[in-house]
């Protein structure tokens, strides 16, 4: 159940990705983060507050959100914390970016999840892995050099760089994640994160409104900001599930996850019009190459 539920985590993943996009042409960054976090702890809030005041409507459902210790809504806020800078960053790229090229180098990060596994937990890599670890570092070179053609420096372009901020706080997200899944609900962590999310976004725009950033952009009403808000609090919740299922594997469920990319590459020749499709397209082959290696391997 826990891999049909990461694939179904990937396909609302790159239908989210691509409504992002669109809407990131007509408001700022943070407005669409916001809102969309905002309206994500509307449709969770049910669950929270029916656990919170100690109903037991949904005990033994997938969807119960039991109230939690103070360490772990701690833990949960350290979480919000990363995930804002991760959105954020993410976003700010792929507002500026080509989605096949954000898109791309998102699907990068199990590769780095992995690496972390190996560093903090002491995991080890067969020769498989390491070759499926290689091919990703390929396919992430040929995108550099194909990006050089579209006018951008694939290391010191700014947006580049918001990317990789973005790949590498998802990668301790993730890290964190499977931590939190070892004792905590699905359901809890996903609802009071986003409630977290959207004190610190609401936070940071206010800062910005009234000490009159230059940066400050009002908001523009746009109904996408709703499908996005749906699709993601449906993604998050199969990947929280996922992620709690019997004998789920991090690894493999960040490389499922990731495989949205194909959902985004291919609305992005569809509908974006986005050039050097077939270099673009022959890395990001690589990487899916490199990423089925890995859950054959693991």
């Amino acid at each position: 159940m826990w891999l049909w539920a990461a694939v179904g985590s990937a396909i609302l993943l790159g239908i989210y990705d691509v409504f992002k996009k669109q809407a990131s042409t007509r408001n700022d960054v943070l407005h669409i983060l916001l809102f969309c976090t905002a309206l994500s702890t509307l449709i969770l809030s049910p669950f929270i507050l029916t656990s919170a005041f100690g109903w037991q409507w949904l005990e033994g459902t997938n969807f119960n959100a039991s109230p939690g210790s103070v360490h772990d809504h701690l833990l949960v806020v350290l979480k919000a914390f990363i995930v804002s800078i991760s959105w954020i960053t993410g976003l700010m790229g792929l507002k500026n970016l080509p989605i096949t090229t954000a898109g791309t180098i998102k699907t990068s990060r199990p590769v780095f999840v992995l690496l972390g596994s190996i560093l903090i937990f002491g995991e080890h890599l067969n020769l498989w892995q390491w070759v499926a670890v290689i091919l990703a570092f390929a396919a992430l070179w040929m995108l550099g050099h194909t990006s050089k053609r579209e006018g951008f420096d694939f290391v010191r372009n700014k947006w580049v760089i918001l990317m990789w901020v973005s790949v590498f706080s998802g990668v301790a997200s993730a890290l964190l994640d499977k931590h939190l899944m070892s004792s905590m609900q699905p359901m809890f962590v996903q609802g009071w994160c986003n409630f977290y999310i959207t004190l610190i976004l609401a936070v940071i725009l206010l800062v910005m409104r009234f000490s009159g950033s230059s940066s400050y952009q009002p908001y523009k009403h746009d109904w996408l900001i709703l499908l996005i808000a749906l699709f993601i609090t449906w993604s998050d919740f199969l990947y929280f599930l996922s992620l709690s299922g019997e004998g789920a594997m991090l690894s493999v469920v960040s490389i499922l996850r990731r495989s949205s990319v194909i959902i985004t590459f291919i609305c992005g020749a569809i509908f974006f019009k986005e050039k050097n499709l077939k270099s673009k397209g022959l890395a990001l082959l690589i990487l899916l190459a490199a990423m089925i290696i890995l859950v054959l391997a693991s």
